[in-house]
């Protein structure tokens, strides 16, 4: 796959680029135009990889029963449906097992282990996860079943006994990128048996990339160099739609497949497939994906922008009641509150943080128990405020941005005091930086503000991780207006003007509570500013004009 026609590479596109680490003008046309196939590394770069196929081909022969263990997310449900399209297609006799989020939890568990051994599996193939399941793994192996992780977790001490373990982020590993999501992962599994086994020829892989672009985009990985190939070209699959689940879905959200990007994927796809495993089951989800049944595409599509409405009014819910707790000379936010669903506190823990510019951990109150997920951002840990409180806890685990843990519930409030005990021990400078990109261009005025400008940032997508929206900071500007927007007036738009009188408008969506600037100061002074925003096109009645998505607006003197 190489694409389409090559454009010369104005100053801006050079400038932004070249600010973002990819500098002289080679390396910048490869990550304008990806090439699918140059970017496609060794899969058996990866140690294990051989072992893998070979236990594979095994399985094949034997007519073994292989099960795909999977996981509830986006990347976990992708990464299932890729190996087990691709292994039915080798021939394989195989099925796919996802864990209730509530009552199993992330992960292989020793239940479902002992479970599929009964049920007659002879191989575990994991995906999402297994890195760390040291125990479950040696269990399985009791039980006469071998298991092959593909994953993308780091690594503990010891890796499991498993015939692989399939791993980007192993410090043995030869393997030349380090960031593919699982979905990634399982994609470099399937390339492997390419090479060894008969049922997909080498080309038809890569109408699995709409799957794989969809799990790297929603598992927030870098869209850097195999994943961008993968997205990019993701993307024109998904243009083409032939998955009639994500076609149904697609639009039953009212987007239009023709004009897909990462966006579509993070912020329209991505909530209504996970809404399945955050309010009921992932298997819902998981079927959407699987099946080439029209109808019944249209019915489950139906189902998860159902719950994906429901999911988004018990989030809220949720989110007013948290924001009522938050003790503002608290460093850390620790809000809590009887049965709040499971499935939502993490995103609530994240509009936490976006609200108050603070860490935040969002709890469900159990009688006996609760459970705590937590979200940061800087150089505050979620993993090292976990492990210095661990004596208070039953459970915990996490990295540096999100984490989760379990705590008897009557030591939440002596939690709450340790927490904040931690983060003034670390004496860390004012953190709310971190909260905001660095601008990738700085300008003076908006004379160079125009539809074209927009239309050649579009070169730099997919956007995502490791490759945002080009962010614009515009100073010395004038607030000429501000307006509340929104049913509930939670969003806000300003008109801004340069020193020339040229204007630029600017929205913040669900943030007017945040951006409380008015036009003129106290003393009747009118407001110069800084500005940072992303730059989109609005189209309203045929006409097509340049407005601003508002990142931060301060005063300058």
């Amino acid at each position: 796959m190489k694409s389409g026609v090559d454009q010369a590479i104005s100053p801006l596109i050079g400038e932004i680029l070249k600010r973002r680490g990819i500098d002289g003008v080679a390396a910048q046309r490869t990550f304008l135009h990806p090439d699918y196939a140059a970017t496609k590394h060794d899969p058996f770069l990866f140690p294990g990889m051989k072992q893998a196929v070979a236990r594979i081909k095994k399985a094949l022969k034997g007519q073994q029963k292989v099960t795909i263990y999977g996981d509830y997310d986006i990347d976990g449900m992708t990464a299932t449906v890729i190996l087990w399209e691709s292994f039915r297609k080798f021939g394989l006799d195989v099925e796919t097992y996802t864990p209730d989020r509530f009552t199993e939890g992330y992960g292989l568990n020793v239940k479902a282990i002992e479970q599929l051994a009964a049920d007659g599996t002879k191989l575990v193939i994991t995906v999402d996860n297994g890195t760390l399941s040291v125990k479950e793994i040696a269990r399985a192996k009791e039980l006469g079943v071998d298991v092959i992780v593909t994953d993308h977790h780091a690594p503990g001490d010891t890796l499991p006994d498993a015939i692989a373990v399939l791993n980007p982020k192993r410090p043995d590993s030869k393997y030349p990128f380090n960031d593919l999501a699982g979905c990634g992962m399982a994609f470099k599994l399937v390339q492997a048996c390419q090479t060894e086994l008969e049922g997909l020829p080498d080309g038809q892989e890569k109408w699995l990339l709409d799957l794989v672009a969809l799990g790297t985009v929603c598992d927030i990985v870098g869209l850097i160099d195999e994943n961008r190939a993968n997205v990019y070209w993701g993307l024109e699959v998904l243009k083409k739609a032939r998955r009639v689940g994500l076609k149904a879905l697609l639009i039953k959200a009212g987007a239009d497949q023709r004009t897909v990007t990462a966006e579509t994927l993070g912020f329209v796809l991505g909530p209504r497939l996970n809404a399945a495993g955050r309010l009921e089951t992932a298997e819902m989800a998981l079927e959407l994906l699987k099946t080439d049944d029209n109808f019944r595409a249209v019915e489950l599509a139906e189902k998860l922008d159902e719950l994906n409405r429901e999911r988004r009014k018990v989030q809220e819910e949720i989110f007013v009641q948290a924001s009522s707790q938050v003790v503002l000379d608290d460093p850390v936010a620790v809000v809590a509150g009887d049965d709040w669903h499971e499935g939502v506190i993490g995103i609530v823990a994240s509009k936490i943080v976006e609200k108050f510019e603070r860490p935040a951990f969002v709890m469900s109150k159990g009688s006996e128990f609760s459970k705590a997920s937590g979200r940061s951002f800087g150089e505050f840990s979620m993993a090292k405020v976990i492990h210095y409180t661990a004596d208070l806890l039953e459970k915990g685990g996490g990295h540096l941005a999100a984490g989760g843990l379990t705590i008897r519930t009557e030591h939440i409030e002596q939690w709450r005091v340790e927490v904040q005990t931690f983060y003034k021990s670390l004496e860390l400078s004012d953190q709310r930086h971190f909260l905001y990109p660095e601008p990738d261009v700085e300008l003076a005025d908006f004379s160079d503000i125009q539809v074209e400008l927009v239309d050649e940032l579009a070169r730099l997508e997919p956007f995502g991780n490791s490759n945002s929206r080009p962010v614009f900071a515009f100073h010395p500007v004038l607030i000429m207006d501000r307006r509340v927007l929104g049913r509930d007036n939670s969003h806000v738009k300003y008109t801004f003007a340069d020193t020339d009188g040229r204007k630029l408008s600017a929205i913040a969506f669900g943030a007017a509570s945040k951006f409380t600037l008015e036009p003129y100061d106290a003393n009747g002074e009118q407001q110069r500013v800084r500005i940072l925003v992303e730059l989109t096109k609005n189209e309203w009645n045929g006409r097509v004009s340049v407005e601003g998505r508002l990142l931060r607006c301060d005063v300058v003197v």
